[in-house]
C-alpha cells in the first residue's frame, strides 16, 4: 500500500524557519519523482520543487525561489523541505506527491499524496 507521510508543520513568525518532511512506504522510493505542493483555502495547489529521483530537481514556482530547498535521503524514504524566510503568504496546507515518470506542474499527473501538513506564518 503506498503512502505518505508528512509532518513539521506548525505555528512560526515571519521571518523564521520549518523543515517539513514527506516519508514514503510500499513504492521503490528511488525511482519515483517527488513533488512538494501547497494550497490555501479556495486556491489552486501551487507546486513548488520536485526531485526526480534520479538527482535532479527543478522549481515549479517563482514564489519560493530563493528561501526554499528540497533534499532527499534514498536510506530512510524521505523528502525534506527547507523553508526560510517566511511570510505570511506561505500560510497553507503543504503535500508531497508521487509521480512514476519524471516531475510535473500538474497535480493531476500525480497518483498518490499525503495527507497534508499546516504551516502557518504568523506577522
Amino acid at each position: 500500500q503506498v503512502q505518505l507521510v508528512e509532518s513539521g508543520g506548525g505555528l512560526v513568525q515571519a521571518g523564521g524557519s520549518l523543515r517539513l518532511s514527506c516519508v514514503g512506504s510500499g513504492f521503490t522510493w528511488d525511482n519515483n519523482a517527488i513533488t512538494w505542493f501547497r494550497q490555501a483555502p479556495g486556491k489552486k495547489r501551487e507546486g513548488l520543487l520536485c526531485n526526480s529521483g534520479r538527482g535532479g530537481w527543478i522549481s515549479l514556482s517563482d514564489s519560493v525561489k530563493g528561501r526554499f530547498t528540497i533534499s532527499r535521503d534514498n536510506a530512510k524514504n524521505t523528502m525534506y523541505l527547507q523553508m526560510n524566510s517566511l511570510n505570511s503568504e506561505d500560510t497553507d496546507i503543504y503535500y508531497c506527491a508521487r509521480r512514476e515518470h519524471g516531475c510535473s506542474a500538474f497535480e493531476s499527473s500525480y497518483n498518490y499524496w499525503g495527507q497534508g501538513t499546516q504551516v502557518t506564518v504568523s506577522s
